[in-house]
């Protein structure tokens, strides 16, 4: 049963918060300029209003988990903090003498009361409002882009892990003996997890049986780390700590993360209109249509959207034409690929960072080849493009079914490439006005920085698709009326 708490109870040391807490404080400020009460419309549904004791105030459960992002601290530190800092009680409408709640008690909130409820677009909505209500949105255009944020849980596979603690302890030894690379068996590099299983085993009794040279601390430490892993079986190390939503992403052709994207529109006031949470693998350009209606939902006129070369894909291209919005995008030949006519063309994306293809489950293509058909020499278009996938991986791979046939030698996905279907937007591009406003991209990357290196958002809090909206919800609500508070200021 909820019991309302509108005001500070009464107490004789109310007067100290007057005193320790200045006027320009993050918290009193927030307080003073958010009706937090429509917590309680949006979570009523799921307390018994007529039954039961009396739940913790569910605005001041919020009002937590809203310092744990502001501060980037854990359950157990955000409590053990409002046991001694006056504006987090000032905050959380506590009297100084309260006593505070368990830790345990913000985990059953999450997982009980939150778990029905878009928290991401009310608390985004509710920002944009307040800065609305008071004049602070002026321009109609919105930045996008989009930020990853790493998987709390199974950032490597087991077998990844296994090569890594091998690599470790391989070399420990050779800071001691360099000839002892000598004596190590073969390294495998298949990808399969049981033969690095058996390589590890190997190397594990090959400095077993070494003196002295077993017996350094050193090299100690490091072969008890690897028989650990080892002892554990197959199954075992496939479900320690899974984050089944996560998935791979790839930042360039090198470079890849295990975790989740966090899609975003901006004003070119740096305040965040609209978020998309999906995982690792999916395609920024995918997400912009989401981004506008979100955004247009907020109360945000749109007449100008600004981002990279991911979004100028034909689709988007149409979409914005279609609303009279103009789309600041530079053209990349690599994101106008046609929609083939396989039953499933979107299992591929292009992923605009590393120029390559990625697949379903996650794997990049390594290499591209093209041609182009002679009777398109000189009209340029026609144009297809190889892009080529290790059929090491193909072969282990859960989705290989229609994809990959056992005994194949290769693994191709083909697109014809159109060069001269965007005129207009090419033309659009060259002109002062594109230019201009392309200067405004900038402010989205500060502003994912801000997310991660202050907010603590390049990691994940928790596991699982909801773990990272709600992640994302309670953060962008913070940096939001920070935002907020600075241009009032």
């Amino acid at each position: 049963m909820i019991k309302k708490q509108i005001s500070l109870a009464l107490s004789p040391y109310m007067g100290i918060y007057d005193l320790i807490i200045p006027k320009d404080n993050l918290l009193r400020q927030m307080n003073e300029i958010v009706d937090f009460s429509f917590i309680y419309d949006e979570l009523a549904k799921v307390y018994c209003q007529n039954n039961g004791r009396g739940a913790i105030d569910p605005i001041r459960m919020f009002k937590y988990l809203l310092l744990k992002g502001i501060f980037d601290i854990s359950d157990i530190d955000v409590v053990e903090r409002s046991k001694y800092d006056m504006s987090f009680k000032y905050f959380l409408g506590m009297t100084p003498e309260e006593e505070v709640i368990d830790a345990s008690s913000l985990t059953k909130f999450r997982k009980l009361r939150l778990k029905d409820a878009n928290l991401l677009d009310l608390l985004i909505m509710k920002t944009v409002e307040i800065a609305l209500e008071k004049g602070l949105i002026k321009s109609k255009s919105i930045i996008v882009d989009s930020t990853h944020t790493q998987a709390r849980y199974n950032q490597k596979s087991p077998r990844e892990q296994l090569v890594e603690y091998s690599k470790r302890l391989r070399k420990a030894v050779y800071a001691i003996d360099e000839k002892m690379k000598e004596q190590f068996p073969p390294k495998v590099n298949n990808g399969l997890l049981e033969d690095e299983l058996g390589y590890c085993h190997k190397l594990i009794t090959v400095i077993e049986n070494t003196e002295p040279l077993s017996s350094y601390p050193a090299v100690r430490e490091k072969l008890n780390m690897l028989q650990e892993l080892v002892e554990d079986n197959h199954e075992q190390l496939a479900l320690i700590s899974q984050d089944t939503d996560a998935k791979v992403g790839h930042k360039t052709a090198d470079t890849s993360f295990f975790g989740y994207k966090t899609h975003l529109a901006m004003t070119e006031e740096r305040i965040i209109t609209a978020a998309v949470v999906t995982s690792g693998e999916k395609h920024d350009g995918k997400q912009l249509q989401d981004l506008v209606e979100k955004s247009e939902q907020a109360g945000i006129e749109v007449t100008d959207i600004i981002g990279d070369a991911a979004y100028s894909e034909k689709e988007n291209i149409a979409y914005t034409k279609e609303n009279n919005i103009q789309l600041v995008s530079k053209l990349s030949k690599t994101v106008t690929h046609q929609e083939s006519n396989r039953i499933n063309p979107n299992v591929f994306e292009f992923n605009k960072d590393a120029q390559m293809y990625v697949c379903q489950a996650g794997h990049l293509s390594y290499k591209k080849t093209s041609t182009r058909p002679k009777k398109h020499a000189l009209d340029g278009t026609g144009t297809v493009e190889s892009y080529f996938f290790d059929i090491e991986k193909c072969k282990n791979c859960p989705y290989k079914a229609g994809c990959y046939k056992d005994g194949a030698k290769t693994k191709t996905y083909s697109v014809t490439i159109k060069h001269h279907m965007h005129e207009e937007q090419a033309a659009f591009q060259e002109s002062e006005y594109f230019k201009e406003k392309s200067k405004e991209r900038y402010k989205i990357e500060a502003k994912n920085s801000e997310l991660k290196h202050r907010h603590g958002y390049d990691v994940a809090s928790a596991s699982g698709i909801f773990g990272m909206q709600l992640q994302a919800a309670t953060t962008i609500f913070a940096v939001n009326l920070k935002r907020i508070i600075t241009l009032m200021g």
